[in-house]
């Protein structure tokens, strides 16, 4: 039987064993550094789940490929096989589905925006996430830079005792190239102003079309992307089916030549 099918599975397995064991890792990690009460509010926007949740799924396949090739073993290499197949089905139809209820999409990203600005104090790790797209994209709160107000802490409403009332995170503001120290309380009271007054010193426009124009803008890089994640699933559904297929041909050849021996007269 050949042995190019398992190296050609195992190699590259085994480098992906260990980039999820660092992801559960530094996922854990996140996970212990941060207050019991802030990461249960906020489970479903938590990056260090998230982490943790790709980093065991990847664990769990790409062990079940290694294993495989390794012992030769028909389960584990068909359930690595099915694993690569659906997440590849899955993949697809949320692409096809995305495209097609592109509005759906969009309700249920900003419905995610708005549950992560809520959260925004109670989880460092999701404040830096939205700190980093505020910044790299030029924008401020989900539809538009008065979402800020959906936490507690930039609420609009007289009764909130907060310093930051009616402010918006310092990563929503205009930062001049030339300066070095961040004023972190430049957002102070933006939300008081007009949109016209609020442009000449904060990022005023909403991440969502932000985010939908980079997409526009940027198809063809996405498609290598997808194209990318989508190449090494089909080869390794093509290079498991192949290790399968020679494993029951050397069973079958070797139950063949078992049968034969105890009765050479057939």
């Amino acid at each position: 039987m050949s042995r190019k099918s398992p190296c050609l599975v195992r190699v590259p397995g085994i480098s992906c064993l260990i980039i999820a064991l660092v992801m559960v890792s530094i996922g854990v990690y996140a996970r212990m550094m941060k207050h019991a009460e802030a990461a249960l509010a906020c489970l479903s926007v938590d990056p260090a789940v998230m982490l943790m949740v790709v980093g065991i799924l990847m664990f769990f396949i790409t062990f079940c490929g290694c294993v495989g090739s390794l012992r030769e073993n028909i389960c584990l290499l068909q359930t690595f096989c099915v694993c690569l197949t659906v997440i590849f089905m899955l993949q697809l139809v949320a692409g096809v589905l995305g495209f097609v209820f592109a509005d759906k999409a969009r309700n249920k990203v900003t419905e995610m925006i708005n549950k992560a600005i809520i959260h925004y104090r109670e989880d460092i790790d999701l404040q830096n996430l939205i700190d980093f797209g505020q910044k790299e994209f030029g924008c401020c709160g989900g539809v538009t830079f008065t979402d800020w107000s959906q936490n507690m802490y930039f609420d609009c409403k007289q009764s909130n005792p907060s310093r930051e009332r009616c402010s918006v995170p310092f990563s929503c503001c205009i930062m001049p190239p030339d300066k070095v120290v961040i004023n972190t309380m430049c957002g102070q009271g933006m939300q008081e102003l007009e949109y016209t007054e609020a442009v000449k010193f904060i990022h005023a426009n909403g991440c969502i079309d932000k985010l939908v124009d980079w997409i526009h803008s940027n198809l063809f890089l996405l498609g290598g992307i997808a194209l990318g994640l989508a190449i090494p699933q089909l080869v390794g559904i093509l290079l498991s089916q192949i290790l399968i297929n020679q494993i029951k041909d050397q069973i079958e050849l070797q139950n063949y030549n078992v049968k034969h021996r105890s009765d050479p007269w057939r």
